[in-house]
């Protein structure tokens, strides 16, 4: 069978699957500090001594301080996002998320033995320098050890991930809020680092890495063992010529053809890496002469490509309207929304209820991505956004409270149905390899900082007119379906680099 009819091969899922534990270290890091916020903060004994003689009961913080602690993970996001690429580029994808997970478990410490509101922030921020890095690194690995048909799906395990970390995290929040147990909430995110620290060990780096780096037998070993007992050569000659160009892809072909009449006449061991080394050195003198094989681009030169420069511009235009369009503000009215049809005490459930529906949302979207395609579901998502932002505003003006109950749902649903998983999915889908940790670089970094800009400004934003501050959201939503619509191709059931070349087409 050929691997490009493949549709999810055993060690390929558990590759994705241990990849995207980093993803549920994102999204409890982002959901830890909503149920227990408040007892975290604004204790009856704060810093006093009285549940534990060595640490203090909380960490008194005020409303505009215990935002930005909350908050001040995106920084440690955005440096994460911006120095990603190099990172990712210069070690490689499996080792980046391997150690990646130094920063949950040093934040998880920091945090879990605070003594200062100082204290807690560094290790949010830390925290957040391993959320950036991985928002990054994870999707970029999956989507290039994915195959066609399942690349969807796999990639849609990412934010699928996150969502369950941040459903987890305010249920298990629910019994931990109180002290001093608030402390062991933050702290539960060195768990799934330190698992996944281990068992990245038994997954292989991403095939298109090593090719971009010239290790081309690794990148053969790597494809086939995530294909297994299938025909790789059509799929490898595809990821060869879309890096490296035509005359490198033949120079493989051939050599590989050699390497198994070669190994036919029984050739020792050390006669089998020679071979291997020939294959190599003549793909490597091949690239010298080829006018189409390309070296990896840094985010000065991303830029200036005007192919890569449109790329550029089309991923950092997703990312952007993702934390434009309000869902972080949305949750953040939810609990305004909540206590005007709720009790205080109902409107926590109501709360963790909207992590449900977030959570279902995703199930949903993890069916239907490989079926509908990601242009679609991104305009259907994109619509319902714009219309249930448009009645969150209709239900502010007439105080409509179910309406405004429904309408958090709904944008909820909408949400993640599309908007959620599908930019970080496109970032590796639209760019080529040898440009790839660049642009991810410049649109993960864009994304931690339009999410950072969102919840500073967004409390001022609804201070000053209320919900009519959801007109803006609406607008972002109707401008971004728009963009979605001429502007975006859809990438199911095409290669990585027949997405590339369709882009040089047009």
């Amino acid at each position: 069978m050929d691997s490009l009819q493949l549709n999810m091969p055993r060690y390929m899922v558990y590759c994705v699957i241990v990849s995207c534990l980093g993803s549920f270290s994102n999204g409890w890091v982002i959901g830890s500090a909503n149920v227990p916020g408040e007892i975290t903060h604004a204790c009856e004994n704060g810093l006093g001594h009285i549940s534990s003689p060595s640490f203090p009961d909380c960490l008194p913080m005020n409303n505009a301080l215990w935002g930005f602690a909350v908050s001040s993970f995106c920084v440690g996001g955005l440096i994460g996002g911006l120095f990603g690429g190099f990172i990712q580029t210069k070690f490689g994808r499996k080792k980046t998320i391997v150690f990646n997970n130094v920063g949950w478990i040093l934040g998880a410490l920091l945090i879990g033995c605070a003594t200062s509101p100082a204290m807690f922030i560094v290790g949010r921020i830390a925290c957040g320098i391993s959320c950036g890095l991985g928002s990054l690194t994870t999707p970029t690995y999956v989507g290039e050890i994915s195959t066609i048909k399942a690349r969807g799906t796999m990639g849609t395990m990412n934010q699928f991930a996150i969502v369950i970390g941040i459903l987890l995290a305010s249920v298990v929040g629910l019994p931990l809020a109180k002290v001093p147990l608030w402390r062991i909430n933050y702290a539960i995110v060195a768990i799934p680092a330190v698992i996944q620290f281990f068992l990245m060990a038994g997954c292989v780096e991403s095939p298109r890495y090593l090719v971009s780096i010239n290790r081309i037998e690794e990148a053969r070993i790597s494809l086939q063992s995530l294909r297994p007992n299938a025909n790789i050569d059509q799929e490898f000659y595809d990821m060869i010529e879309g890096q490296l160009g035509t005359a490198a892809a033949r120079a493989v072909s051939l050599t590989g053809k050699a390497g198994e009449c070669l190994s036919q006449e029984r050739l020792s061991p050390k006669s089998d890496k020679e071979v291997d080394s020939f294959s190599d050195s003549m793909v490597e003198d091949v690239m010298s002469k080829d006018s189409e094989a390309r070296e990896s681009m840094n985010m000065i030169q991303i830029f200036q490509d005007p192919l890569i420069r449109r790329i550029t511009l089309t991923v950092v235009t997703l990312h952007i309207t993702q934390q434009l369009i309000g869902m972080n503000a949305v949750m953040y009215y939810s609990t305004t929304i909540f206590k005007m049809s709720f009790t205080a005490e109902m409107s926590k459930y109501m709360a963790i209820v909207t992590t449900v529906v977030n959570f279902v949302s995703t199930i949903i979207s993890l069916l239907l991505i490989d079926r509908m395609g990601r242009r679609p579901l991104l305009l259907i998502a994109e619509a319902g956004a714009c219309l249930f932002s448009v009645l969150l505003i209709v239900g502010y003006v007439y105080n409509i409270g179910a309406l405004l109950v429904v309408s958090v749902f709904g944008y909820v649903l909408a949400f993640a149905i599309g908007i959620g998983p599908i930019p970080w999915m496109m970032t590796s889908e639209l760019t080529p390899v040898y440009a790839s940790s660049a642009v991810g670089s410049v649109a993960t970094a864009t994304n931690w900082a339009m999410n950072f800009l969102i919840g500073q400004c967004f409390p001022v934003i609804f201070d000053g007119i209320k919900g009519y501050s959801f007109a803006i959201f609406a607008s972002i939503a109707a401008f971004a379906f728009v963009f979605t619509y001429f502007k975006i191709p859809e990438t199911k059931g095409r290669s990585l680099e027949d997405i590339v070349r369709g882009f040089q087409k047009s």
